[in-house]
This record gives structure tokens, C-alpha cells and sequence, in this order.
């Protein structure tokens, strides 16, 4: 299977960050892999790429807890961009997150086709690539 076009992790943690990279890179899940510490940055990244259609990301793995610009606030921010961000893109939440009302809130939002808890794993990525992005 061929790997994904390109790939955003937006966490404030740069060990899950970089681990997260690694197992991407080992697996070659991802052509190019854009890393962001901060709900923030990813939201001006998108906002500042919304007419290059070729550095929005395909997926998004998005951390909840994060000070500031948390997951939560980063899909209401998300919900604003024009559809040709969010009909390219989809997000995964990549959490330590066990709160159940946290974990119920984010997968019923419209953007999030999956929830994973960290850490990334080949046989996540795995799973990934089964899913129907269309």
C-alpha cells in the first residue's frame, strides 16, 4: 500500500512528537511528515497554506490536552476553514486521554474518523491505512 501523502502531529509533548515522527518515518506510513507543539501554530499553518492545496496535510493526529489552543478548541477553529481544507484533510485524535466525556465529545465531532491512544504504533498506522477516506 502506498504511503500517505503528508502527515501533521500537533502535540505540545516533543517526546511524543518525536516518537511519533520515528514510528512514521520506520514504516514509511507518509510521504512528509509536518510536526506543530501547539494547537496554535497548526491552526496559522493551515491558515497560512489555505490556498496551496499541496502543504495541507491528509491527516492530522491531534492531542487533546495541549495549554492554550487545546484538541477541542483546534476542531471549533477547524470547523471555520473552507471545505477544501477539511474535505483533503481528516483528523485522528492521538491522546493519553482516558476521560471518558473527553473521549465522547471529541468522536462525535464531524472532523474525527478515529481515536488512538499514544503511543503511535505500526500496527495502528496499520489500521490507519484500511480506513475508507473518501
Amino acid at each position: 500500500m502506498s504511503a500517505i501523502g503528508t502527515v501533521m502531529l500537533v502535540d505540545d509533548n516533543d517526546t511524543d512528537n518525536f516518537i511519533s515522527k520515528r514510528i512514521i518515518e520506520i514504516t514509511q506510513f507518509a510521504d512528509q511528515v509536518i510536526v506543530k507543539n501547539s494547537g496554535k501554530s497548526a491552526l496559522e499553518y493551515l491558515e497560512e497554506n489555505k490556498d496551496n492545496p499541496q502543504a495541507i496535510p491528509d491527516i492530522i493526529f491531534l492531542d487533546i490536552n495541549m495549554p492554550i489552543v487545546d484538541g477541542f478548541v483546534f476542531l471549533y477553529e477547524y470547523e471555520k476553514f473552507d471545505n477544501s481544507i477539511k474535505d483533503k484533510c481528516r483528523v485522528i485524535i492521538l491522546s493519553s486521554s482516558d476521560n471518558k466525556r473527553d473521549i465522547d465529545k471529541i468522536v462525535n465531532n464531524d472532523f474525527v474518523i478515529k481515536f488512538i491512544t499514544k503511543p503511535l504504533t505500526e500496527k495502528t498506522l496499520a489500521e490507519i491505512k484500511e480506513l475508507d477516506f473518501s
